[in-house]
């Protein structure tokens, strides 16, 4: 049981999303040539630099989750495990990680992995408590592992490095602000003063609308900049196109928190197949 409950405050659903991005950010870079020593360094040092975020995070917010339905059963609201252990573990994550990524990659990754990390351990965990802009700060982070695995090859930042960013910028604030109308009570009721709180959630949908939209035109710009194929714009064309329009359909519907649900599900998909198609992007016709 005490081991389930370290594992739970690593956040593994959302290190395991962050890795899957390095991963293609790292794949799109080396077009397949792959130096799997490299591979190997930069997926073990994110995950443990993700982990240890997700840890600290954790450990600040356990009075935030403490007033949410959907967090207050997390381990360290229930008082499971020890706060100064979780602390303790997530010290240890950052300083094997970062030293991994600095002996054994490079230290522009080094470099992105501590503005992810201050980003999401410190500036996202205060601006969520007070402005309603926290999302977008937060997204720098979930940014930062994809832009790691592509300047982990190619050792320098360029227009490419700018797309996946901005594939993940955009992805997030969809696909948060879906979860936001979704959990509109739960973020009520933590006394959150988030977009969706504190502007309704009709105005979120519109948001969600023009995120999808410039999602659609960041991720196929990746054959615009040369870094991708005919087939992976047609793919990700397709595969935006149709995100949008179940984001239109918000426009229609009488019940946005069901059409939020239906969003987030569906902007899980579309992540992971974006990420299966800058991996494979490169070596697409």
């Amino acid at each position: 049981m005490k081991l389930k409950a370290y594992y739970s405050v690593l956040k593994p659903e959302r290190t395991y999303a962050n890795v899957m991005t390095t991963g293609a950010g790292f794949l799109l870079a080396s077009r397949w040539h792959i130096d799997w020593a490299l591979a190997f360094y930069t997926i073990i040092g994110t995950t443990l630099v993700v982990m240890s975020a997700c840890a600290a995070n954790n450990a600040t917010d356990r009075n935030l989750d403490a007033r949410m339905p959907r967090t207050r059963k997390r381990a360290l609201v229930l008082h499971t495990i020890p706060v100064s252990k979780v602390i303790f573990t997530s010290v240890v994550f950052s300083i094997v990680g970062f030293a991994i990524l600095a002996v054994h990659v490079n230290w522009l990754v080094v470099l992105l992995g501590a503005i992810g990390y201050i980003d999401y351990v410190v500036l996202y965990a205060w601006s969520k408590r007070h402005t309603p802009h926290s999302t977008l700060i937060g997204t720098i982070s979930g940014a930062a592992p994809v832009v790691a695995g592509y300047v982990a090859v190619t050792d320098h930042f360029d227009t490419t490095a700018v797309l996946l960013a901005l594939i993940l910028i955009t992805w997030q604030m969809a696909h948060f602000y879906a979860i936001a109308i979704y959990r509109h009570e739960d973020y009520r009721a933590g006394g959150l003063p988030i977009w969706v709180v504190v502007k309704g959630d009709a105005n979120a949908r519109n948001w969600i609308i023009g995120y999808v939209a410039l999602f659609l035109i960041c991720s196929s710009s990746l054959t615009a900049a040369g870094t991708t194929g005919n087939i992976y714009l047609v793919c990700m064309t397709a595969i935006g196109a149709y995100w949008l329009y179940e984001a239109l359909r918000g426009l229609r519907t009488p019940n946005l928190t069901l059409w939020g649900r239906k969003m987030l599900f569906t902007s899980l998909y579309i992540l992971l197949a974006t990420s299966v198609l800058i991996a494979v992007g490169s070596v697409l016709a």
